[in-house]
């Protein structure tokens, strides 16, 4: 979801190679003082992370953002939950869909859309271990393809 404007601080470039990406939501995230500051920074990791959704809202855990360098004392804990910012209906349905077998929702990027920190959300489901072998065999056929073509034009 990059349009412009948008500067992306971190991606997990793992989530497709893990599993099938269904739906793609853009959520607000609530952040305190100096996670603002680090985050603007590029200091944020997203790889071990996962959203979960209780009381009606939805929370991403495992997200470490490095503490402000100049925050001493008002820097908080670097992997506490957050809290997203989305719509009641959007919750609704990701927390629906968590109900069926196999589906998780996991973070695919961290983005500065102009003055605001967004985080792109995904509705996945977990691939098996033959899935991954046979995405990784179309993506060395397409880049196999590529060169050739390159190659000869």
């Amino acid at each position: 979801m990059q349009n412009e404007g948008t500067k992306v601080l971190a991606n997990n470039r793992r989530a497709k190679h893990e599993y099938f990406i269904e739906k793609i939501l853009e959520a607000g995230i609530a952040l305190k003082g100096t996670e603002v500051k680090s985050v603007r920074q590029g200091h944020v990791s997203i790889q071990e992370s996962y959203v979960d959704i209780y009381e009606g809202e939805a929370w991403i855990k495992g997200m470490h953002i490095s503490p402000y360098e100049q925050g001493n004392r008002y820097n908080t804990d670097p992997v506490r939950d957050r809290r997203l910012l989305l719509h009641k209906k959007e919750i609704r349905q990701l927390a629906q869909a968590i109900q069926r077998d196999g589906y998780t929702v996991i973070p695919l990027s961290v983005n500065l859309r102009g003055r605001h920190i967004k985080v792109d959300i995904a509705l996945a489901k977990g691939k098996k271990l033959y899935d991954k072998r046979e995405s990784l065999r179309e993506a060395d056929d397409k880049r196999r393809i590529e060169r050739t073509l390159k190659d000869w034009g």
